[in-house]
C-alpha cells in the first residue's frame, strides 16, 4: 500500500514549489523510483513545434513535471497542514492509512 495515491492533496516541502499544494494526477515509475506528477506545480516550458495535420499549434507551454515523493506530504484537512501517514489494520483484517498528527483514517 502507498502512502500517497492518484487523487490525493498533497502539501510540496521541498523545492521551488515548497508550501504549495495540488492535486496527484499520476504516477511515473523509471529505474525503480517512484515520482508524482501534481496538477499546477513543478512546471516547466516546453517548447512545440507547429504541426498543421494534427491541428497542434507552435509556441511555448508550461508542462508538468514529476516531483519525488520524498518531497510531498499528504495535506490533512483538520489541520490544514501536511501530516505523515502510517499504517494500521482494522478488526476485519483490512489495512488502511491513517494521519499521524490526529490519528483519523484518511
Amino acid at each position: 500500500m502507498q502512502r500517497i495515491k492518484k487523487g490525493d492533496e498533497v502539501v510540496v516541502i521541498a523545492g521551488k514549489d515548497k508550501g504549495r499544494r495540488g492535486t496527484v494526477s499520476h504516477f511515473i515509475t523509471k529505474k525503480g523510483k517512484c515520482r508524482a506528477v501534481v496538477e499546477g506545480l513543478n512546471l516547466a516550458k516546453k517548447h512545440t513545434k507547429p504541426n498543421p495535420q494534427a491541428n497542434v499549434q507552435g509556441g511555448i507551454v508550461d508542462k508538468e513535471m514529476p516531483i519525488d515523493l520524498s518531497n510531498l506530504m499528504l495535506f490533512n484537512p483538520k489541520t490544514e497542514k501536511g501530516s505523515r501517514v502510517g499504517f494500521r489494520v482494522d478488526e476485519d483484517g483490512k489495512k488502511y492509512r491513517f494521519f499521524r498528527s490526529t490519528g483519523e483514517k484518511v
